[in-house]
């Protein structure tokens, strides 16, 4: 795989967002809804059936949905939320799902509701590896929304005095 080829597909990516400042989850995300028509809808995952899911992106018949793992920390929360939002933004496709596939993260909901879903199986695809970098990309622009001009890096004046 030629890293430098995912590189330049996130920066054109990003750059086609013309986000605004200042950039936060928040911001992208009515961005993403406004350019789909659709809501976006995220929510932690409970129980995974699987320990190998971090998130998830699924397509509903009138939203979409994006599941996370319980996160170590919010940064962490971010990073796997920005990961599917930048599955959206590169417009990777995604699968229709069997009703037996969305039974197993959806058990009350009627099968025929879930559309489709982004399944990967190999997490050093071209497709994974550029969606990461879109999402490193977004979070630098979310923390360089909100660092003070004059702010000491990383916050420390306000961590140790």
């Amino acid at each position: 795989m030629d890293y430098s080829v995912a590189r330049a597909r996130a920066r054109t990516a990003e750059e086609g967002l013309r986000l605004q400042e200042p950039v936060s989850m928040s911001s992208i995300q009515t961005q993403l809804e406004t350019a789909s028509g659709r809501p976006i809808v995220i929510k932690p995952i409970g129980n995974t059936p699987t320990d190998k899911v971090c998130g998830l992106w699924f397509g509903m018949d009138g939203l979409d949905l994006i599941l996370h793992a319980k996160a170590a920390s919010e940064v962490h929360r971010q990073q796997i939320v920005l990961h599917e939002f930048a599955h959206m933004i590169l417009r990777h496709e995604q699968e229709v799902l069997s009703h037996d596939y969305a039974q197993v993260f959806f058990p009350d909901l009627d099968p025929e509701r879930v559309v489709s879903a982004l399944k990967r199986t190999d997490f050093a695809d071209e497709l994974e590896v550029t969606a990461e970098l879109l999402a490193d990309r977004l979070a630098s622009r979310i923390r360089r929304s909100y660092q003070q001009p004059d702010a000491e890096p990383g916050n420390f004046g306000a961590v140790f005095g």
